[in-house]
């Protein structure tokens, strides 16, 4: 880590995701990512859109949703730098916007094959984050459970749970899903 020798930069690495909802993968690459690394970058992608099927959350809950679970498993949020990110509607402009929306960093995490790929294309070196049971933990499988019924809570940090009952964060999921907003609203 950082030896603390003033002016010497922090080694940093950003971890790319919408965090729809914040689950116990995002945290466990969090602290992946912290345990080779002095500062994890949060970028939250597709900042501009919430109450969607597909992004029913906010960024400033994701925002919150993050920080409450990283708090409650006591990482230093000193150590946690969080920006968003929002889509531009243009792929091959994206990573410019990435880039210039984080502070400097070494290396981008990310487990979605099409955005490794962007970001390979302009250097950026990428690793993935190790999954943790994947074929349950994932943001889409929550929100599934969320609308249909299922114990969508045991996935994620009780913190988040607790946060997104408390803002009716499941009758959100379930109207928008069988409203079939998508991201764009018309």
């Amino acid at each position: 880590m950082n030896s603390g020798v003033i002016g010497e930069l922090p080694r940093r690495a950003v971890l790319v995701g919408r965090f729809q909802p914040f689950h116990l993968g995002h945290l466990s690459a969090v602290r992946e990512i912290l345990s080779e690394f002095d500062e994890a970058v949060l970028a939250i992608g597709s900042s501009q859109f919430s109450h969607t099927a597909d992004n029913p959350f906010t960024a400033g809950e994701r925002i919150e949703m993050a920080r409450r679970a990283l708090a409650e498993a006591g990482v230093d949020l000193s150590r946690i730098v969080t920006v968003t990110v929002p889509d531009i509607g243009e792929h091959a402009l994206w990573v410019s916007r990435l880039v210039s929306m984080c502070p400097r960093f070494e290396v981008a995490y990310t487990n979605n094959p099409f955005v490794r790929l962007l970001l390979e294309e302009r250097g950026i070196r990428t690793r993935e984050a190790t999954l943790l049971r994947r074929e349950a933990v994932s943001a889409t499988n929550i929100r599934r459970m969320m609308a249909e019924g299922g114990d969508w809570s045991a996935l994620l940090p009780p913190s988040v749970a607790g946060f997104i009952r408390e803002i009716g964060g499941v009758e959100r999921v379930k109207i928008a899903r069988s409203s079939g907003t998508s991201t764009v609203v018309r």
